[in-house]
This record gives structure tokens, C-alpha cells and sequence, in this order.
């Protein structure tokens, strides 16, 4: 168990976990960069895919309602913190709220592991999904090239090698600083080329009706539903306000601010400039639309540009979420009675964090086909941990008042995404059914 006492700064009982990791020295600007990274990817590249689910109202209401419902819920989160921040007890990590508000079972059974498996599920994710921007730069060029997608996979797992060494979350800042203006940089590439290929004489014919049986349309309604939940969701921001430096009360709201401010100029400009250009053609990865049927539809330097962007960008993601698994590393293997950078602590510290890659690098070569499991995950991970529990905590925490619409509204916040988890999860196995088929271990995809 680890928390701060607040009420006397020289009263710490911190594990090394908390001690090492999780250092509160940010400010609120550090706590926007790393809100960015956490939320803003390259997964807002299937946005427009999502949108062939929904249709036009359906996906631009969604967007709107799911990014108005995530950025109240991460501020209940927020308030619940500061509330336990000032009587006394600061939690620094959301098993540590699930344990004070729920009980020690439901962090320990729960909470703790479900948050575990979203964010090594992102690590494993991550090597991935750059190995294939990497392959897709080195096809651009090399067209008849023999390299396969697992060289180019094992190549991102080296450079997360490195960058998994890095200290602590607050010793992110500056790359979280850079990471919010990449995802900026691929947002516009991404928006600017849709636009242009929708203007040009290689336009695609339109079709914005969405042709599927009736199963079909609503089990894609779910998907679609769940894939634009999936884009918002983050899972560590107890983690995030954790890097605070005291007292915290109302810089997570500014962090907020900043990373709404990225995700309303990145997912609504990707999301209608994709779905206008390509309509129900739309691929699962608008990148995908750019490569055309026989050549490529914008310049190489651009698809190129774009491509090494969200590569870059996807690296500092990868990093963000490897956090409560480096946290959770320290805890077991570290020694808060010894320094920081000792033999004790450095020499299992670089052990254990570069088998954390290396393992995860080797799972993403096995399974290139994990970003179909990862939507499993999602269902079941993302919209628990960032759309009912903030609900749950609020209302046992501030205990609402049953008559008050606050509660009835977080109710109905916690009941509607209860609902999504199991509909979202079926339309995902479902998914993986029929895509089980072209599934083989190192694949090249």
C-alpha cells in the first residue's frame, strides 16, 4: 500500500514504485502533454472507418457525445482525487482508488490487473503498429522488396529498448510535448490529403449508405460505437495526476483542456475530411485510401511524412502506457530505502524493463493480427475504466444524493456503457471469427 500523507509533508509512506515512477513535480502544463499522448494516437486514423459504421449523424453525434462524456469523466476522477488528496490520503495510481472506494478485492482482482492487461496490451500494440508504418515506408521505395513485417516490428522493439530506460512518467514531458505536435502533424497530413484526393480527378465515387444485411448494421453500429469510445479512452489518469506536484487542485482541469483543445482540431478534421473523400470505401486505417488500387494517390514525400509521424508519435504512446507496468516493476524489484540510481535499484531496473519489451516485441511479430484482440480488450478495459468506474467513484466518494440529477445522470453514464461493454465485446469475437481465417503466427501483413 502506498500513499502520501498531505497533511504532513514529512510523513511519506511510498513504495518505490510511487517513489521513483510516479514523481509529483509537474505542472499543469506537463500534466496536458502527457493527457495528449495518453489519449491522442494513431488509433483516431480509423475514426473515418468508424464513421462507414454509424453514417454521417450517427458518427459526428457519437464523436461529440463521447468526447463530452470522457472529459466529465475524467474530471469526476479528478475531483475524486483532490477530495482524498486533501483529507489527507493522495492516491497515486487507480488501484489505489479502486482499494480506498471499492475494497482491496476489487483492486486486487479488478481493477489492478484489467488496467494492466489495456496498458501492456498498448506496449504490445505499439512495436506493431509502428513496425508497419516502418514496412510501409520501405515499400514506398523498395516496392519489390523481401523484407518481412516481424524485421520491421523487431526494429521499433530495439528503439522502445532504449526508450524504456527512461527514469520516471515526469521525465516524459518533453517527449510528450513533441508527441502532442506529431499527432497534430499526421492529424493535418492525414485531413490535407483526404481533402485533396476528394477534390482531384482520382476522387473515389462517393456512396455514404451503408449497405449490410441487418445483423450486420447493427453489430457495426456497436463496433462504430465502440471503436470512437476506444479513441478517447487513456485508463491511467489517476497515474497522470499522480506526476502533479502539490496541490493539485484544478491543474488536471487545464491539462484537460489542452488535450480536448488536440482532440477537437485532430478527430473531427480526420473524421469528416476521410468519411467526405472516400465514403463506404473508407479502409480501417485511412492511410490505407492513400495507397489507391495501382499507385499511390499523393506524393511518396507526403504518404512518407505522414507514415514517420505517426511512427514517431506512436513510440511516445508506447512509452506512456509501458508507465504503471515499469510503476508495478519497481514496486516488486526496487528498494525505496536506497537511492534512485544505485546498483540495487538500476541493475533489476534495466533487467526487468528490457524483458518487458522483448516479450511484448516478440507477441507483436507472433500476432499481427493483435489490433483485432486489442478491440476485444477495449470493450472489456477501456470503457470500465474510463466511463463507469469514474461514475461509481463520484457517487460512493461525494455520496450524490439519490435525487440529485448528477447521480441519476452518472447512473445512466455507468448502465448505458455496461451495456456497450457486452455488445462491444460480442461484435469484437465476432470480428475475430471472421477474420480467424488469415491468422498465422509472424505474418506478414
Amino acid at each position: 500500500m502506498a500513499f502520501i500523507n498531505t497533511q504532513d509533508p514529512n510523513q511519506l509512506e511510498l513504495d518505490a514504485g510511487a517513489l521513483f515512477v510516479l514523481k509529483s513535480k509537474g505542472s499543469w502544463l506537463h500534466c496536458g502533454y502527457h493527457l495528449t499522448t495518453s489519449i491522442v494516437g494513431p488509433v483516431l486514423l480509423t475514426i473515418p472507418y468508424a464513421f462507414t459504421l454509424l453514417g454521417w449523424v450517427g458518427g459526428v453525434l457519437w464523436l461529440i457525445i463521447a468526447g463530452l462524456v470522457t472529459f466529465y469523466s475524467y474530471n469526476l476522477l479528478s475531483l475524486v482525487l483532490e477530495h482524498h488528496a486533501h483529507l489527507g490520503r493522495r492516491q497515486l495510481r487507480f488501484r489505489d482508488m479502486a482499494r480506498d472506494i471499492l475494497g482491496p478485492r476489487w483492486a486486487k482482482y479488478y481493477v489492478g490487473p484489467l488496467q494492466f492487461a489495456i496498458c501492456y496490451g498498448a506496449v504490445i500494440a505499439g512495436p506493431l503498429v509502428a513496425g508497419q508504418s516502418l514496412k510501409f515506408i520501405y515499400e514506398l521505395y523498395n516496392p519489390n522488396g523481401t523484407m518481412k513485417l516481424y524485421q520491421f516490428i523487431m526494429m521499433s522493439g530495439f528503439i522502445m529498448l532504449v526508450l524504456a530506460q527512461i527514469p520516471s512518467f515526469h521525465s516524459l514531458r518533453h517527449i510528450n510535448l513533441v508527441s502532442l505536435l506529431l499527432c497534430l502533424c499526421y492529424s493535418a497530413f492525414a485531413a490535407v490529403g483526404s481533402i485533396y484526393i476528394g477534390n482531384s480527378k482520382n476522387a473515389p465515387p462517393r456512396n455514404y449508405s451503408i449497405n449490410r444485411s441487418e445483423t450486420d448494421r447493427v453489430l457495426g453500429l456497436f463496433n462504430g460505437i465502440s471503436m470512437i469510445a476506444t479513441t478517447y479512452a487513456s485508463g491511467i489518469i489517476p497515474e497522470i495526476q499522480a506526476t502533479i506536484a502539490p496541490p493539485v487542485k484544478g491543474k488536471m482541469f487545464k491539462g484537460l483542456c489542452i488535450c480536448y483543445a488536440v482532440i477537437a482540431t485532430s478527430y473531427f478534421s480526420v473524421g469528416i475530411s476521410g468519411y467526405w473523400a472516400f465514403g463506404n470505401q473508407t479502409q480501417p486505417t485511412i492511410l490505407a485510401n492513400f495507397m489507391g488500387v495501382k499507385k499511390p494517390l499523393l506524393p511518396i514525400w507526403f504518404l512518407v511524412m505522414t507514415n514517420l509521424s505517426t511512427l514517431l508519435q506512436m513510440l511516445a504512446v508506447t512509452v506512456v502506457y509501458l508507465q504503471p507496468t515499469n510503476e508495478l516493476l519497481e514496486t516488486i524489484f526496487a528498494d525505496p530505502k536506497m537511492g534512485e540510481f544505485s546498483i540495487r535499484n538500476v541493475v533489476p531496473r534495466l533487467i526487468f524493463r528490457s524483458l518487458t519489451v522483448i516479450v511484448a516485441t516478440v507477441l507483436a511479430a507472433m500476432l499481427p493480427f493483435f489490433g483485432d484482440i486489442m478491440a476485444l480488450f477495449g470493450a472489456f478495459g477501456c470503457i470500465p475504466l474510463d466511463f463507469i468506474l469514474p461514475m461509481i467513484f463520484y457517487n460512493l466518494t461525494f455520496k450524490t444524493p439519490k435525487k440529485s440529477i448528477v447521480f441519476w445522470g452518472n447512473t445512466l453514464i455507468a448502465v448505458s456503457s455496461s451495456v456497450l461493454v457486452g455488445v462491444g465485446a460480442i461484435a469484437s469475437v465476432r470480428q475475430i471469427v471472421l477474420d480467424a481465417k488469415t491468422y498465422s503466427l509472424f505474418a506478414d501483413v
